[in-house]
């Protein structure tokens, strides 16, 4: 997609790609993989910029063709971003959903890769992919297909970008009609379809496909393998098929522990959690599968008390109404706060930690030595977080209230395995969210688990929650980012901006994420209107001097 500019642009980039190798496409292998890493032949990609402003040249400033100043630098191939390499924070770009498509292969690959060459002359440090279960191990168990992200590494490699690879063992999409479908394996799939409690359930018998129960970890039910295994047989395959790229192109491994990749149970479907805070949606305790049961029954059973160990608690109503008027939940009196709400509590959000770290502990085993920085993430979820029970925080397995820190035991956890915490929400303002929402505080939630992140001393990533692409919500990315990093010596701070569309490629859009990866990464990044050597030319309506070219789309 071209984007518009003005007749007479006061900005323009020439940008060529000088090269000595065929540009016939070749089919990816890791023995392929291996052989690139050695010295390659000469690529270059030079971009040149020219841009008019009153500002003076120099440090941080734009320069003037008008003294014949140029901007220009060059990204050698494999060597890019080690150049690029700046004080400050890397920001990363998710890509969408669908870049790869159920036939394995990399969609839209010519607008993909100027989109990436956009990216990286923008000054982004690389992009997140999701690799999906649902794609990968589609049709058989073990039985492993790759080819769509080694193509997609090599494109992100001859762009000089870094690669964040997530192990998406959940589904995505609400159904076959959601242009975004991607289910678990079909072989899975059939599993559920024998013994439906492998998927979670709630009191209602609503079941969830979006990730297998945590209570069937290390049970023996996907043809002999336990999910557990299936996890580790996926990420160890997947270190072997990209082993001479770790470390190197391949940065970072976010390991996917339930629903959306995040650490929490299916209380809300996925689907609903933008937009969930709006309706005030408590969520449901997921803890009806016959496995989840099982595990309640011999707890309750370990201290005595039959009676506890039936089901869920009673009063934890769902419906859209102010949690105050709820048995379970309401502040004054609510059983969250009795014997038996702790009991119900510690072992619903203890079953979730234990999930967390048996996948953190293979994990860790897995990509050892690699020297790639692995993850897990989770959810933001702060639509009653000025409640003293917190409701919609219990029902996702967060054991936090106004009386409990429920957020230190995870990143206590995390800090263990050296996992980086990821967290979403940074560009949530509660001035704006309690204007629908008076009970939400997405800061004060955030503030909470950047707290405990500092506390343990372990690395972080940011995420936005919506797509927004305006100056203020980039401006409280940059005030959260500082709130975490704010008086440590070796602060660690990353953000993956979620994610890329043809929108973000609009003018306005762009200059604005442009502007906010300057001030991430304290570089002197222009605002570019890019030009891959085809005939491209911009038009927009827009009065303004600078113009972007490519576009995802």
């Amino acid at each position: 997609m071209a984007i518009a500019s003005p007749s007479t642009p006061g900005f323009s980039v020439s940008f060529c790609c000088i090269r000595t190798e065929s540009n016939r496409p070749s089919r990816l292998a890791p023995f392929a993989l291996a052989h690139s890493r050695r010295s390659p032949q000469p690529r270059r990609l030079v971009i040149s910029s020219r841009l008019n402003s009153t500002t003076p040249s120099g440090a941080g400033g734009w320069v003037s063709p008008d003294n014949g100043d140029v901007y220009q630098y060059e990204l050698q191939h494999g060597l890019a971003a080690e150049q690029r390499r700046r004080m400050g924070s890397p920001v990363f770009v998710t890509l969408p959903v669908d870049t790869v498509g159920p036939g394995g292969q990399v969609r839209r690959k010519r607008a993909m890769l100027q989109s990436l060459k956009a990216l990286t002359a923008a000054g982004v440090e690389g992009v997140l992919m999701e690799v999906w279960w649902g794609l990968v191990e589609r049709e058989q168990p073990r039985v492993y297909d790759w080819q769509g992200y080694l193509e997609l590494v090599a494109m992100a490699r001859r762009c000089g970008l870094k690669v964040r690879a997530v192990m998406a063992f959940h589904q995505c999409g609400t159904g076959p009609g959601d242009p975004h479908w991607i289910p678990l394996p079909l072989w899975v799939l059939e599993e559920i379809d024998k013994v439906p409690d492998l998927a979670y359930s709630d009191r209602f018998g609503r079941r969830s496909m979006e990730y297998i129960s945590l209570a069937c970890d290390i049970l023996p039910v996907l043809r002999g393998r336990s999910p557990l295994q299936a996890y580790t047989d996926f990420m160890r395959n997947f270190r072997d098929t990209f082993k001479p790229l770790l470390g190197v192109i391949i940065t970072g491994i976010q390991v996917g522990m339930g629903p959306a990749g995040e650490l929490r149970y299916p209380s809300c479907p996925s689907h609903k959690l933008t937009w969930a805070w709006r309706t005030r949606e408590l969520g449901e305790f997921q803890c009806y599968d016959k496995y989840m049961l099982a595990s309640l029954n011999a707890c309750a059973r370990a201290i005595g008390i039959l009676e506890w160990g039936h089901g869920g608690p009673i009063g934890a109503s769902n419906l859209m109404q102010n949690p105050e008027h709820t048995e379970f939940f309401r502040s004054k009196d609510g059983s969250w706060s009795t014997p038996y709400g702790k009991f119900f509590l510690e072992w619903y959000s203890g079953m979730l930690l234990r999930h967390g770290e048996r996948i953190c502990r293979e994990a860790e085993a897995i990509f050892r030595g690699t020297e790639v920085n692995t993850s897990a993430k989770v959810s933001g979820i702060h639509w009653h977080y000025a409640i003293n029970s917190h409701p919609s925080e219990l029902t996702a397995g967060y054991y936090n209230t106004s009386t409990r820190d429920g957020y230190l035991p995870i990143t206590r956890m995390l800090g263990r395995y050296g996992f980086t915490l990821c967290c979403s929400s940074f560009e949530m303002k509660d001035l704006v969210e309690k204007q629908m929402s008076p009970l939400s505080s997405p800061e004060g939630f955030l503030r909470q688990l950047l707290s405990a992140a500092r506390i343990c001393d372990i690395s972080l990533e940011g995420e936005n929650s919506a797509a927004n692409l305006d100056d203020e919500s980039f401006k409280q990315v940059l005030k959260m980012s500082r709130f975490y990093s704010d008086g440590l010596k070796k602060p660690s701070f990353s953000f993956n901006f979620v994610r890329m569309d043809k929108n973000m490629f609009q003018y306005r859009n762009w200059v604005h994420f442009t502007r906010f990866i300057r001030q991430m990464t304290n570089a002197n990044i222009f605002r570019a209107k890019l030009d891959s050597g085809a005939e491209m030319r911009l038009s927009s309506s827009l009065d303004a001097k600078v113009g972007v070219a490519f576009a995802y789309c």
